[in-house]
């Protein structure tokens, strides 16, 4: 072949013949098998490149890059070569656990986005050895003759070489939503861009009508796709706000951490405690002034989150993007599949001066037929113009209507024409049965000089007649009819009838509604253009893709939780305008763009636009970068839809980007970082919510471990200072075990907050704003301080009822704190359930995760406490009824402190408003 890879940017220039003579293959043969070995080997499969997927051992060394995690690691290596087997064995548990996890997870998602892109590789008709094949399109080699007929998708870029009425759907490549018509027999001699290549096709894009055959000229990454897709690894992705927060909260941590345990290992020192004993208390305040479980919590939290979207039509690619979510407050959406059904539907007809409301949506021909007054029309008389109407329509078309499981349809063709075959089944007219009684012999395809589309049927109205139906836009169809269908029969199209025409035209135009006319013609001559000329018009259809019904909640949702929702499209200014109006995305003051409006300012006045305008119309995938840019420079966290190839780079750019799995394109799914298995916009706002609930129950849990934490720190270190390193209540092997039962159970099951009802109605966080910000601080200095009284109070009581032994406190005395600390801290687990609303008003018990996990530790307490040979480990003694009546009475304050300081809070945050 002569044509080799990536030498094919001109190949669209020169005549047809020229281009044959260069390629070297029969196109009426195809390749041979001996050609296509050949030729893989060569070219490789058609598939676009994938990024480079990292390693197991990268995967493993990126879960230990995180502060946190290797003073953890340092705090385990330290106490294993103390001899401290046991906490150092604790430590690296869970450090491991939360590795396996992040690893895990990350795999769930490459399997669930490879999965996706199996679904949608489509076949190829080929021609190879003389025969037509069907053979999986990543087998294409250049050379091959493909066969293309509406409904395929183009398996890679080629130069047609036949074509009659072809056109293409190249939105995916160019962002033009309107198909392309395609032609072999031009000829190109200058350079031109993609989108006027009208004699080639391109990988991923679709035929919607007509059919070709064409030669293959480029396969997987050498594509216009694979190009662009090869474009996007050099885009840098940047950490989210929660990666951001996390990572200043473990460095913060881990200098506080080394500051204390300084200052504790200095202070015993000087106080006369052995080295070794002091050190060790100083490793157990690490422990336990790092929360070690948050990371695990964290992970396990964004993968339950990541789990509930996949059920609900979203799946998330990264853990970290699911929090990311819950910080949108800008929402930028394509208009079709989106915000509308991506079902074209005829919604209006006029005939005989008289205007019919068409119900039902979608593909599915259910639905009737209204008149003026909206009554519903009953029996339709076959005579009459309504019924010639769409008489014409299911004839004059080349669409067909599919039935799949139970009341399913889909189409196989242009959907305008789908529209009219699904309106005149609601009528009663069968576009396959009509096809039998009255077929056609012959066909003027519709082109975009004439902009009509003609079928010759015989025997309509008259046997041995032939009959022309005729579809078109209304001006062209009107000007070439002298004649008016009304239910007197055929008149005279005077000029007031025409007016009337007109005005009923300009008003279905208004309503956003695509516009077709109708007409025919009986000819007794042989089939020519004169067939359109001198024509009989029988009405108009008026036609939209719907909104979906629920999109217009979502968006109500969206204004409600301050999040600004805003349509970027390639369609037309006033059909957006009106979707945007029906969908309630218009508010007072929004302001439109359209593409060239776009390109006439510049990136410092589109900061200012991008704050107003909720819609923008005609714009290109270069716009939506643009767009995306502007919003984040303003500091907006924005959300970016998509489905094409171009589409990659806006929804690269964007905070998250959001891809198609029905539209969209592999390298648009590959980019994204969420997709929607439905292509639905209110499965965006439902994962938006989710992703608020996950990041306000990390929140929760990060305040609870912190605020325990803390806690513990306050009891070590100040005991430590007021009575001396050898009265510390908690030995380094009950902060570790206090740890296990209080850090992990409980803060995951903090993490299955259902989320409170309230949540969609707070304003979108700042993506600046820190995880630990002012009011939670204020919480967790409240409430370390409550735990340390109410620890040091049972502390104190325990010496007194069970005074000290050898200079040290007694066993009993450090049982009280233990357990008192424990209990003090799930009760605070409760309190934490909310951030503002009293857990009585949430229900005590509704969290059933919680109910478990502080019932599993109450077990694990019990067991340390009551079974013997535990005893002498953990340095506990069984505790009687009078000694659990003071310490759950000391692990009360917290609690009611905790209720109180919400209260309080909620008091002044009312007196504020």
């Amino acid at each position: 072949m002569i044509v080799k890879e990536n030498s094919n940017k001109d190949i669209y220039k020169g005549d047809l013949s020229t281009f044959l003579t260069q390629i070297k293959v029969d196109p009426s043969k195809g390749l041979t098998d001996d050609e296509v070995i050949s030729k893989r080997e060569i070219f490789g499969a058609n598939v676009l490149k994938e990024k480079k997927k990292k390693s197991i051992f990268e995967r493993i060394f990126d879960q230990f890059k995180d502060f946190m995690v290797i003073i953890l690691i340092i705090a385990s290596v330290v106490s294993g070569l103390l001899g401290e087997w046991i906490d150092s064995i604790v430590i690296i548990a869970i450090v491991i656990v939360n590795a396996i996890l992040g690893i895990a997870q990350e795999g769930k998602a490459e399997k669930a986005i490879e999965a996706l892109q199996k679904m949608s590789a489509p076949n190829a008709k080929v021609i190879r050895n003389n025969k037509l094949i069907i053979i999986p399109a990543s087998e294409i080699v250049p050379g091959d003759v493909c066969i293309l007929e509406a409904g395929d998708i183009v398996p890679a870029d080629l130069r047609l070489i036949e074509s009659s009425s072809l056109k293409a759907e190249e939105a995916s490549l160019t962002g033009e939503s309107v198909p392309v018509e395609k032609s072999h027999s031009i000829i190109i001699n200058n350079d031109v861009s993609l989108g006027d290549r009208v004699n080639m096709c391109f990988m991923s894009t679709a035929i919607t009508y007509g059919r070709g055959k064409g030669m293959v000229i480029s396969t997987g990454h050498a594509t216009e796709i694979g190009s662009i897709a090869n474009r996007l690894q050099d885009i840098k992705e940047e950490p989210t706000p929660l990666q951001r927060n996390l990572n200043e909260l473990g460095k913060w941590l881990g200098i506080i951490c080394l500051i204390v345990c300084a200052v504790v290992f200095a202070h015993g020192v000087i106080m006369g405690g052995k080295i070794i004993d002091v050190f060790m208390t100083a490793v157990s305040l690490a422990v336990a002034a790092i929360p070690e479980g948050l990371p695990a919590v964290v992970t396990i939290v964004l993968a339950l989150g990541m789990r509930r979207m996949a059920d609900k039509h979203a799946i998330m690619k990264q853990l970290l993007a699911v929090e990311t979510l819950g910080s949108v407050d800008v929402i930028c959406s394509d208009k079709t599949g989106t915000l509308t059904q991506n079902e074209m539907t005829v919604t209006r007809a006029w005939a005989n001066n008289s205007v019919y409301q068409l119900t039902g949506q979608g593909y599915g021909p259910k639905g009737e037929i209204l008149d003026a007054d909206g009554k519903t029309i009953g029996q339709i008389d076959i005579e009459s113009p309504l019924y010639r109407l769409f008489h014409i329509g299911a004839l004059c078309n080349d669409a067909k209507l599919v039935k799949g499981e139970g009341d399913m349809y889909s189409i196989i063709g242009d959907p305008t024409e789908a529209a009219m075959v699904v309106g005149s089944e609601k009528l009663g007219i069968s576009s396959e049965e009509m096809s039998e009684v009255h077929p056609r012999t012959n066909d003027l395809p519709f082109d975009s000089e004439r902009k009509m589309m003609t079928t010759f049927h015989e025997g309509i109205h008259e046997e041995g007649v032939t009959t022309s139906y005729t579809k078109g836009g209304p001006d062209v169809i009107l000007s070439n009819c002298e004649s008016i269908f009304t239910a007197k029969g055929i008149i005279p199209l005077t000029p007031e009838l025409r007016a009337t025409v007109l005005k009923n035209n300009h008003e279905l135009a208004s309503a956003a509604l695509r516009v077709l006319a109708f007409a025919f013609k009986e000819n007794s001559s042989e089939i020519s253009f004169e067939a359109e000329k001198s024509m009989t018009f029988v009405g108009l259809m008026g036609m939209i893709d719907p909104e979906r019904p629920e999109a217009r909640d979502a968006i109500a949702l969206c204004t409600k939780a301050g999040i600004r929702a805003v349509m970027i499209t390639g369609d037309y200014k006033d059909t957006a305008v009106a979707i945007a109006k029906n969908l309630g995305l218009m508010k007072e003051g929004s302001g439109v763009m359209t593409g060239p409006e776009l390109d006439q300012i510049s990136d410092e006045e589109l900061l200012k636009v991008v704050e107003i305008t909720s819609v923008y119309a005609r714009v290109s995938p270069d716009h939506k970068v643009r767009i995306v840019t502007a919003l984040r420079q303003n500091g907006h966290i924005a959300s970016m839809t998509g489905d094409g190839v171009n589409d990659a780079m806006a929804l690269k750019r964007a905070d998250i980007g959001v891809a198609m799995g029905i539209t969209g394109t592999e390298v648009a799914k590959g980019t994204a970082n969420m997709i929607l298995t439905d292509d639905n916009f209110a499965t965006i706002v439902a994962a938006v919510r989710e992703g608020r609930i996950i990041y306000s129950n990390i929140r929760k849990f990060v305040g609870f471990l912190l605020s325990c934490n803390v806690g513990e720190i306050l009891v070590i270190f100040i005991t430590s200072i007021l009575l001396g390193p050898k009265f510390s209540p908690l030995l380094p092997i009950q902060l570790l075990w206090l740890n296990l039962v209080t850090d992990s159970f409980p803060a995951l099951a903090l993490g299955r907050e259902k989320g409170e009802k309230d949540i969609m109605d707070e304003k979108p966080r700042s993506s600046k704003e820190s995880i630990i910000n002012r009011p939670m601080i204020y919480s967790i200095l409240v409430q370390s301080a409550a735990i340390f009284i109410a620890v040091f109070g049972a502390f104190q009581v325990g010496r007194y009822l069970y005074p000290d032994s050898g200079g040290e406190p007694s066993m009993h005395a450090r049982t009280f704190a233990f357990v008192a600390l424990i209990c003090a801290e799930l009760l605070r687990a409760f309190s934490c359930r909310s951030e503002h609303a009293s857990v009585f008003k949430l229900g005590f018990f509704s969290n059933r995760y919680l109910t478990s996990a502080s019932l599993l530790s109450v077990v694990l307490v019990l067991i340390v406490v009551y079974v013997p040979f535990l005893q002498p480990i953990f340095s506990t003694n069984a505790l009687s009824i009078s000694d659990w009546g003071v310490v759950v009475g000391f692990a009360l304050i917290p609690f009611v402190v905790g209720e109180l300081y919400k209260l309080i809070r909620r008091v002044l945050l009312k007196s504020k408003k």
